[in-house]
């Protein structure tokens, strides 16, 4: 074993006092390296030859080991996996996300199939794993849900629609709790355990707003293949929500994840100030005129100085 697999391992199982959100990249890495390490059959002559070709002899960079070029590879593939939602993407469109070619993308994973991470959907689409969901379960400290959850039930009240909760997991949010409201028509647009990409809905759009611009960035090419399956969104178009958003201090969204329905959302920062999670009310169209949209903003930034004025 080579002194920097020796080391990367050893960092991995050294994650105690680690936030959780490290540990499941930290998990997975371990898991890929551990691969890398009993087999070589995911290295391919022709894609080394192809990226050497591509650089002037001026311009050539130190060459990439091939452990860490099909590493990198492997987490290219499982950010876009875990960022799909339960439709799952195509070879083509993993193809495309991760910059390989069919072959590459085919054996890799074989890898990810075996181990649990990445599942078969249909014949033709590929999912986050059971492997990889129950990691990302255990993303989100035990606490999160204790403490936004009166502020749901607040923020709920307040307006009489339902109320989400979510938090980041890699380029996808996933829904930690919801609330019910007291309104007869409750926009029900996600439930707890829901995975979709980050930004394409309202409290998601208000977490991915909220990161920094290479996050971001690096957020939105990840997701690239799977935005047109919601409301037709296209990359560009979510650098103009996530402006917009910047700009106006809370998201608002609609008919992209759910037609007819329209959500507000504001992100939730730790107490360190970066943003950890993010909240969201969801109603029909009509009962979200730009002023209704502004109180509920209102209400939530309220509430969460009120009940989390150190942050969560």
């Amino acid at each position: 074993m080579s002194p920097v697999f020796r080391g990367v391992i050893c960092i991995v199982n050294f994650t105690k006092n680690v936030s959780a959100q490290c540990r499941i990249a930290l998990a997975s890495l371990k898991f890929l390296i551990m691969t890398l390490l009993t087999t070589t059959k995911n290295v391919r002559l022709p894609d080394v030859l192809k990226f050497s070709a591509t650089r002037s002899a001026p311009d050539m960079e130190p060459a990439e080991d091939t452990g860490s070029r099909t590493l990198r590879r492997g987490l290219q593939l499982l950010d876009a996996v875990s960022g799909s939602g339960r439709d799952g993407l195509r070879v083509v469109d993993l193809c495309r996300a991760a910059g390989l070619e069919r072959a590459t993308v085919y054996r890799l994973l074989t890898t990810l199939v075996d181990s649990g991470y990445v599942s078969a959907h249909g014949r033709f689409r590929y999912v986050a794993g059971p492997s990889l969901a129950a990691r990302a379960q255990r993303v989100v400290p035990s606490d999160f849900v204790a403490r936004l959850q009166p502020v749901l039930a607040r923020v709920s009240a307040a307006c009489g629609d339902a109320a989400f909760a979510v938090t980041r997991e890699g380029p996808a949010s996933y829904c930690i709790a919801r609330q019910l409201g007291t309104h007869p028509v409750q926009v029900l647009v996600i439930q707890v355990g829901t995975r979709q990409p980050l930004g394409v809905g309202a409290a998601g759009l208000a977490l991915l707003s909220a990161l920094p611009d290479d996050d971001v960035a690096a957020v939105i090419a990840a997701n690239s293949p799977a935005l047109e399956r919601y409301g037709s969104m296209t990359p560009d178009r979510m650098k103009i929500l996530v402006r917009a958003t910047r700009e106006r201090g809370w998201s608002v969204i609609g008919n992209h994840a759910t037609h007819g329905v329209l959500a507000v959302g504001l992100a939730v920062r730790g107490s360190d100030g970066a943003p950890v999670a993010a909240i969201s009310v969801a109603s029909t169209i009509d009962r979200m005129p730009r002023e209704r949209q502004q109180l509920i903003a209102r209400s939530m930034r309220e509430t969460l100085a009120a009940s989390l004025p150190h942050g969560l």
